[in-house]
């Protein structure tokens, strides 16, 4: 059986990601998606929002008992490179959006900078306002299936050591090398060759392809011949996938 990433790791690697969130309150009378400004998961499971000081919600929290609206944040990852069906998987982290009073919400925003800085995070006490979720229960969807963690498998989950290159090495791969994308065709079934390879996420486990056909897309892992942590270590594996001959005959002197 091909290696992958755990469930919580492929949650803590979502999360890491930050791609596009959605606060889902379950109030009466307040808008049933709310797109935060900016958003950030810590460690420990909560997140931080960003969203304008006068959005219904933030009035809705602190009228609310213990200060607080049961709420569901989706966080969606989305491949970085332009596909037909472009998310890969989606996060959703169900629980409690908790008003914070200005001093607090002063103090995250200075704590979502430090590991994510973002200009918005200025407008805090500016015609903006943190809020945090602090969820209960998360739930993870991707291609490998659906699966209910605790939060104490996300927390001591860690993310994928390439999310953060991620995104970038995937648009160069596809804009500058599609003759490299063109020779990892040759490790598909047959069947799938006539189709668009696209490159579609990269782990430390291995590298995942796209096949955009006719009838329907098709995603395939390549995996690596063992788990990679390091930059070298994982040119070295994707050399083999592509069938480098300056690889093979390194192996060969070896």
């Amino acid at each position: 059986m091909t290696a992958t990433p755990t469930p919580a790791e492929r949650a803590r690697t979502i999360a890491a990601r930050g791609g596009r969130a959605t606060l889902l309150p379950s109030a009466e009378g307040l808008p049933g998606k709310v797109t935060p400004l900016t958003h950030h998961v810590h460690a420990d499971g909560s997140a931080s929002v960003l969203i304008t000081q006068s959005h219904p919600l933030v009035a809705a929290a602190w009228s609310a008992p213990r200060g607080e609206v049961t709420s569901m944040l989706e966080l969606a990852d989305t491949a970085p490179v332009p596909l037909r069906e472009p998310v890969r998987g989606l996060l959703w982290l169900t629980g409690w959006v908790r008003a914070l009073s200005d001093d607090e919400a002063r103090q995250a925003a200075m704590i979502v900078a430090e590991e994510r800085p973002d200009p918005r995070l200025l407008d805090v006490g500016h015609g903006a306002t943190m809020l945090k979720v602090v969820p209960a229960s998360l739930v993870l969807a991707d291609a490998e299936g659906t699966k209910s963690l605790t939060l104490q498998e996300f927390t001591a989950a860690t993310p994928d050591p390439f999310c953060a290159y991620e995104a970038d090495w995937l648009r160069h791969l596809e804009l500058a090398h599609t003759d490299v994308v063109g020779m990892l065709g040759r490790h598909l079934p047959s069947e799938l060759r006539g189709g668009h390879i696209r490159p579609l996420g990269l782990d430390r486990f291995g590298l995942r392809l796209r096949v955009e056909a006719s009838d329907a897309d098709h995603d395939v892992r390549l995996a690596f011949e063992q788990p990679v942590s390091t930059t070298a270590e994982l040119a070295t594996e994707l050399r083999r996938l592509v069938g480098c001959p300056f690889l093979a005959e390194t192996r060969k002197q070896r």
